[in-house]
């Protein structure tokens, strides 16, 4: 087995989401502590996370048809673009990451395709001559420390506290939100089944404004319509208005996020934000709730949809989610700002 090669680029993937990027930090600066440039393979999806993590030298997107959940048609013009450039990088070594549902071994077929000589997965099929490191993983751990152990198998161990984390200094946001200490609510989710209902999430904007407390809505451009209606009179609606690293460093000025189980839930957690997560059971909360800050699990956990992986909700009325009320949430801001006092 030929020796992984510190000496050029070592390229770490992760092609789907923002959450997943981020969950991938920890483990790629480990990578960074010993290599001597790092190259991240992203999906369109995660490339803006991908640029927001400490350690990562460039990134290259692309968009793979076995992952992305709106999959494109496999093109050899697309295929030969990626190996193209992957060797034009100069790229011997590579860790491929991905989740508990996913197989490297497409994405390790191109890169040998590509000139790389070395590579490391998570993998429980056979990987024939595809991999060097067919990494293994015991039990059910949460996602980042998943992803570090394999980092640690391939010779790269963990270098400091192994909490997720973004670039510093973030960009002003003043003109955005003046002071700090608001809370933020972000209904939008990736994912139809992770979502908490709008009107949920308006009453909840209500009773905490109601409260005391200052409340912004986030959103993507695609959620201005929502946004606007959840923010209402009383909260701050900047809907569309932020790039991911300006959502960083709103996030950052926050006292909590209330969100689903979606990109900005570990945004926040990469910020030292504490989260109340409205989190449907469709996946393992044990792998992808808030990772490492202080967090609010609410839901129902015992849901038929329970580890579904369902994009949409199959149970009539979204019960996980629409069952829990605007009144649990604000008892959870509350009880965060305290435990933070």
């Amino acid at each position: 087995m030929p020796d992984i090669d510190l000496g050029s680029p070592v390229l770490v993937a992760r092609l789907d989401s923002v959450g997943d990027v981020l969950l991938t930090g920890p483990a790629i600066r480990a990578v960074a502590a010993r290599a001597c440039r790092v190259v991240m393979l992203a999906g369109p999806r995660g490339r803006a996370a991908a640029e927001l993590l400490p350690g990562v030298d460039r990134v290259l997107a692309w968009h793979a048809p076995w992952i992305d959940p709106e999959p494109e048609p496999v093109r050899a013009e697309a295929v030969d673009a990626l190996v193209s450039a992957v060797a034009a990088e100069g790229v011997r070594s590579a860790l491929i990451f991905t989740s508990y549902h996913q197989s490297p071994l497409p994405l390790a077929l191109l890169l040998r395709l590509a000139g790389v000589a070395w590579i490391g997965a998570i993998c429980e099929d056979y990987p024939g001559s595809l991999l060097d490191l067919r990494h293994r993983v015991d039990g059910d751990p949460p996602e980042a420390e998943r992803a570090l152990s394999l980092a640690a198998a391939a010779g790269f161990p963990p270098r400091d506290d192994g909490l997720l984390a973004v670039r510093k200094p973030l960009p002003e946001v003043e003109h955005l939100v003046r002071d700090d200490g608001y809370v933020v609510i972000h209904p939008g989710t990736s994912v139809p089944a992770r979502a908490w209902p709008p009107g949920h999430c308006a009453r909840a904007v209500r009773l905490l404004a109601e409260a005391g407390f200052r409340v912004v809505v986030t959103g993507s451009p695609a959620d201005r319509a929502l946004t606007a209606r959840v923010a209402g009179d009383d909260g701050l609606d900047l809907g569309g208005r932020t790039s991911l690293a300006e959502l960083a460093a709103v996030l950052a000025r926050a006292s909590v996020l209330i969100a689903g189980n979606t990109g900005p839930a570990h945004l926040a957690a990469a910020v030292g934000t504490p989260v109340v997560s409205l989190f449907a059971p469709t996946v393992p909360a044990a792998r992808w709730a808030p990772y490492g800050v202080p967090h609010v699990l609410l839901g129902d956990p015992e849901a038929p949809c329970a580890g579904s992986r369902a994009r949409v909700c199959p149970v009539p009325g979204h019960p996980c989610l629409s069952s829990v009320t605007p009144g649990e949430v604000v008892r959870a801001v509350i009880r965060l700002v305290k435990e933070a006092a």
